[in-house]
């Protein structure tokens, strides 16, 4: 079954759009503008891909437009998940001059910026379309921008892992270590949380692996292992649960098995066909490189 695209709520880009035009209108709004263009003057203009990629963001743009003057018309051309080519007009955007050239930056911002990790994802999540396995992001991104870079990342063809630290149980190697062990730690996360929470649990050799078996969490994070480490780990899995080939990736019982750490575009397929049903990596939001788009008045 194909998942339906995501969809980016107009008030949560409002809210973003809001904060980024008041950060830059700064104190005297925007000077240069004022100083040069008449009020009663307008202009129509076109923003284009100036390389090939995926659309994220097309709401944060129409929304800066209309923040500054609701009567700037957007017209957009595409839809965010659409993938574009140089030389694609994503929009159109006509009406008061003033307006259009000062909201223009920011709207790029927000489309560069995320179009940058949609199309970055795409690239990691075709690496391993041949597998089982699905490319997640982290909760390493850009302070207040969480919401819209995990979004852009699910257009990119990419998974989203917790979004906070109130949506899931992670246990890593501090929690273990303060707590006294990988089974008794995941013993009282199930004794604390509701059985709506999943659990998660990081080890860091089979051994550890093993104990947490025990313990039956939803799912185990095996940090910094070589791909013939992972392939032991996914046999390790599949003896506990008693399951091979077709029936281990089925069983809906079993735990599943999330690989981190040295992912990139030259490794993720190594890792993916090891058998792993989660790869996670902070490449995909903190590494992606932005989309160039440019912004052309075609009409003054």
């Amino acid at each position: 079954m194909t998942a339906l695209r995501p969809e980016l709520p107009a008030l949560m880009a409002e809210e973003h759009v809001r904060a980024a035009l008041l950060e830059d209108l700064g104190r005297a709004g925007d000077i240069t503008t004022c100083a040069t263009i008449a009020p009663d003057r307008t202009a129509t203009a076109e923003m284009n891909a100036r390389e090939n990629g995926v659309v994220a963001g097309m709401e944060l743009a129409r929304t800066a437009f209309r923040l500054i003057d609701p009567a700037i018309r957007f017209e957009a051309l595409v839809a965010d998940g659409d993938r574009v080519h140089p030389g694609t007009v994503l929009a159109r955007i006509s009406g008061p001059a003033r307006g259009l050239l000062s909201a223009e930056r920011v709207a790029l911002n927000f489309l560069m910026h995320l179009c940058g990790i949609a199309t970055y994802t795409s690239k990691f999540a075709s690496e391993i379309a041949h597998t089982r396995a699905k490319v997640c992001c982290t909760r390493k991104t850009i302070p207040g921008l969480r919401a819209l870079e995990k979004y852009a990342v699910r257009l990119g063809g990419g998974s989203n892992h917790r979004y906070g630290l109130d949506d899931a149980i992670l246990i890593k190697d501090n929690h273990i270590a303060v707590s006294g062990g990988v089974a008794s730690a995941v013993n009282a996360a199930r004794a604390y949380c509701g059985h709506l929470v999943k659990i998660e649990v990081e080890v860091d050799g089979l051994g550890q692996m093993r104990e947490a078996l025990t313990a039956s969490p939803d799912v185990i994070l095996l940090d910094n292992m070589g791909p013939d480490l992972l392939r032991q780990a996914v046999a390790v899995n599949a003896a506990h649960w008693q399951l091979s080939g077709d029936a281990y990736a089925s069983d809906p019982r079993r735990t599943k098995l999330e690989a981190s750490g040295n992912v990139n575009l030259q490794t993720i397929r190594a890792i993916a066909e090891t058998g792993v049903d989660y790869i996670s990596t902070s490449k995909i939001t903190m590494a992606a490189p932005t989309l160039d788009i440019g912004l052309d008045v075609v009409i003054g």
